[in-house]
């Protein structure tokens, strides 16, 4: 499913997140950049330690700023941004996750990247709920699009049908 906001097609896909055909994957990271469990998890797998070396190197953060590393050794992406949506005791809250949102699409901007995958932040080891979660997130892309961007396409890749519905009720219909 995509719609247009503005002059950006945001879309939705469920999936893994690694293997989405876009310049940057956004990573649901903690406030010291470690990479753990979840989409951190994959990424690590996938991309190698090098990322996790790279995005340590540059924390700890406040919670809702967002870092930029290499993609490591994924093929398809060139960024990860690390946006730290928790803290150290892997709680979040809209507002962390409207900022780190916010703040991974100023760093798309920076970058001047025409594409960007993003998670359900917060959702998962945060435990934050899924249609919140998504009207926060759409707001942010929103108020984004709004201030001017590089971005063509954003895209929300998500784990579980679950996630998708939450997401496409958010979006609304087309």
């Amino acid at each position: 499913m995509e719609r247009k906001i503005g002059s950006v097609t945001v879309r939705l896909a469920a999936g893994d997140i690694t293997e989405r055909p876009v310049e940057a994957l956004v990573n649901a990271a903690n406030n010291h950049l470690w990479m753990g469990a979840g989409v951190a998890g994959a990424i690590k797998r996938k991309a190698g330690e090098q990322v996790e070396r790279e995005a340590v190197a540059q924390g700890p953060v406040q919670v809702g700023e967002a870092v930029v590393t290499s993609a490591g050794e994924l093929t398809t992406a060139r960024y990860v941004i690390h946006a730290a949506v928790m803290g150290q005791d892997l709680r979040t809250s809209g507002e962390h996750i409207r900022a780190a949102t916010s703040n991974a699409l100023a760093r798309a901007k920076e970058l001047r990247l025409r594409s960007i995958a993003f998670p359900a932040l917060g959702t998962g080891v945060g435990g934050f709920p899924l249609r919140e979660c998504a009207r926060i997130m759409l707001e942010a892309v929103a108020e984004h699009v709004k201030a001017g961007t590089t971005l063509e396409t954003v895209e929300f890749t998500l784990f579980g049908e679950e996630a998708v519905r939450a997401f496409q009720q958010e979006l609304g219909p087309l």
